[in-house]
């Protein structure tokens, strides 16, 4: 990473800028803007999420709001209603409030004496969904928006219901924001009205999956925020992008087919991070592609930015299975359009063990008919080396070694490859299964298998079966009968060497990634009617010579200053106890003390997962997940715990959670939660 000092233009900072919304509520901004601003208004950058802008974010924001300040914009950074300074409670998610929040920050931000009137916005993860969510609402000063790790689609491609299988970052997402929700405004911001502002949070939140879990249909609930419901909505340009490392590898391809705007997409090997934060690597210039997209569509330079392919994205090469790495080869390709001309979707009929030759058909039996099916009950293991559904590349939790995975699974090969295959896009699975269960759910994982036999996993997918025709009216599986079902596994960008085989590896179960159904479920696939297609990309040619990256090196400006306390901790550990058969995969994050040396302020944070099962009781299972949330500075002395249990029979699920506030050591509120809600076919 480089550094930046000597930026365009000179910047100034206001530190605590009081925005107020048409009902009165008054949301907290940090703004950085030119100086000369003063008297030549310029564009301006929103970004707009609820993780602090005064500690959490701070050092982040700090390398990137100024950057781009410094090339002639305004930028303003808000928390949400209800978290940092901002006055206000946030009860839940993507909220109509918290958009109509945004078209009144919008409003004020173009209505200041420094703005042109001209506005974008910006983000990752929360900030990217805000940012296209207010995009499709079209507020008059919205020129521009860049995002990066997001969706469109709200329930069947985000943390929520895979392929209508819930997740087990459900809970773990949850657990996050009931901590974040809940903690408190800094009184050398907002005052001696800290407390009751905390207090009001305090009374209001609830556990978040709670209400996750009551919608486990695609209904109204997830329809609302879904630009995947009327992509025609938006009518901005869009810069977008993501990792494939990151649960959110999907929805860039899906605008770029979609969306009837000026657009560019832009896909690394990255975990869920900025792209010039990028890990693994390589990183890249990503702000200053972010800086020529604001000075076309925002000042109208004439700077070619949409020259060049629609899609870039890094070609990845082969990698022994790890759960993390600091670089993954490859290099850059570029496509025109998409779906691309240079990409050709090619179906594979699956055979007992064998993925087929392109075109080929089942073998027949000796006798004549059709051959039998192939079946698999997989043991509730299968899962536990998965990793996270989106990685963060810390602690190290991308998924390892497929062999013990699939040594549960039902394995379908190619024979070696006598060239290198590369992928670009979605890969299908269409299936011709029967079940034993009402309840069943499939998990789909496609694995580059070195000559040594090592698998390391490209894609996967996750399919609900009674959602087998969409999440919106679920049907219970008659046990015995044939289904067609298309598993859609995520998007990827994969080149398979010479002499390694390509792997297609269902399972019944794949906890803790994803929740397991009711009971265990033997799966009947029927050979030859069922298919894999993989979206197939010509190779470089040999003589093209080594390819040259579009993107400059990584730069930013200096990160704020801050003093590590304690040391973090990070643990992924997976037990197995053979005596009472208890598995447990523990997951560990703790950022340690941290002084923010400009506000003389010690923040704590210490996040903990805890996934268990009992041998082969589907119904054993159980999520756990626990915060600590502290702050610290001279005679001011507060803490969050929040505890979230998630667990569940065959008819029900059970949330158990706990909120606790502490001033100054000492506890001065608590509250417990016991929730019991129907299974809905999961």
């Amino acid at each position: 990473m480089r550094y930046v000092t000597n930026l365009p233009s000179e910047t100034k900072e206001e530190e605590n800028v009081v925005i107020p919304m048409s009902d009165g509520t008054r949301l907290s901004a940090r703004v950085w803007r030119p100086v000369s601003s003063d008297s030549e208004p310029v564009p301006a950058v929103l970004e707009y999420i609820p993780y602090r802008k005064r500690d959490l974010t701070a050092v982040r924001d700090s390398m990137h709001h100024p950057y781009i300040a410094g090339h002639g914009y305004a930028c303003v950074r808000v928390d949400l209603r209800g978290t940092g300074d901002s006055e206000g409670v946030l009860t839940d998610e993507y909220l109509e409030q918290e958009q109509h929040d945004a078209e009144d920050i919008l409003a004020w931000i173009a209505d200041q004496p420094w703005c042109d009137g001209a506005t974008g916005m910006m983000g990752l993860s929360w900030g990217a969904f805000a940012a296209l969510q207010v995009a499709a609402r079209q507020p008059p000063s919205l020129r521009a928006i860049v995002i990066a790790s997001f969706t469109d689609d709200r329930y069947a491609d985000d943390m929520h219901y895979m392929g209508g299988a819930m997740l087990s970052d459900n809970l773990a997402e949850a657990g996050t924001m009931f901590a974040y929700a809940t903690c408190p405004p800094d009184p050398a911001v907002v005052g001696e009205c800290w407390r009751e502002m905390w207090h009001e949070r305090l009374e209001a939140t609830r556990p978040w999956v709670v209400e996750w879990l009551r919608h486990q249909r695609r209904d109204e609930y997830w329809r609302h925020a879904s630009v995947c419901e009327e992509y025609g909505a938006v009518h901005c340009p869009v810069l977008a992008s993501s990792g494939w490392a990151d649960g959110y590898s999907n929805a860039v391809m899906r605008l770029l087919g979609n969306l009837d705007v000026p657009r560019k997409g832009l896909i690394g090997p990255w975990s869920h991070k900025f792209p010039h934060l990028g890990e693994p690597g390589p990183a890249i210039g990503y702000l200053q592609e972010v800086v020529r997209w604001w000075d076309h569509w925002l000042k109208g330079a004439e700077n070619g930015v949409m020259d060049g392919p629609m899609l870039q994205t890094w070609m990845q090469e082969s990698v022994p299975p790890s759960t993390s790495y600091e670089e993954r080869p490859g290099r850059w390709v570029g496509e025109p359009s998409w779906p691309s001309p240079n990409v050709e979707r090619v179906t594979h009929p699956l055979t007992r063990h064998r993925i087929g030759a392109a075109g080929g058909t089942a073998v027949k039996t000796e006798g004549g008919g059709a051959p039998e099916a192939m079946t698999v009950q997989s043991p509730l293991s299968v899962g536990q080396f998965a990793g996270k559904w989106a990685s963060y590349n810390a602690p190290p939790d991308l998924p390892y070694d497929q062999r013990e995975e699939d040594g549960g699974s039902l394995v379908f090969d190619t024979e070696p490859l006598t060239e290198p295959v590369e992928i670009l896009g979605p890969v299908t699975v269409d299936l011709d299964v029967s079940v034993s269960e009402p309840v069943a759910t499939v998990a789909a994982r496609l694995s580059d298998v070195a000559p040594d036999g090592s698998a390391t996993r490209v894609s996967y997918g996750v399919l609900n079966l009674t959602r087998f025709d969409g999440g919106d009216a679920p049907t219970a599986l008659e046990p015995g009968r044939r289904y067609r079902a298309t598993l859609d596994l995520n998007a990827v960008a994969q080149s398979f060497p010479r002499g390694h085989r390509v792997r297609l590896s269902l399972s019944t179960s794949y906890w803790p990634l994803a929740w397991p159904p009711p009971r265990r479920v033997l799966l009947s696939v029927y050979e030859g009617s069922s298919t894999l297609t993989l979206p197939v990309r010509p190779t470089a040619p040999p003589d093209a010579g080594p390819p040259v990256s579009p993107f400059g090196e990584p730069e930013c400006t200096p990160p704020l200053d801050v003093t590590q306390l304690t040391d973090p901790e990070e643990r992924w550990l997976v037990t197995r106890d053979l005596v009472g058969y208890n598995a447990e995969l523990e997951i560990v994050k703790d950022r340690g003390l941290v002084r923010f040396e400009d506000i003389g302020l010690d923040v704590g944070r210490r996040a903990r997962e805890r996934y268990t099962s009992v041998a082969e009781d589907f119904t054993s299972v159980r999520g756990e997940s626990t915060w600590t949330m502290s702050f610290r500075r001279d005679d001011w002395d507060v803490r969050v715990e929040t505890h979230t249990a998630l667990t569940s029979d065959e008819e029900q699920f059970f949330v158990n959670a706990t909120l606790d506030g502490y001033e100054n050591g000492r506890r001065v509120f608590s509250r417990t939660w016991n929730e019991t809600l129907p299974r809905d076919l999961l």
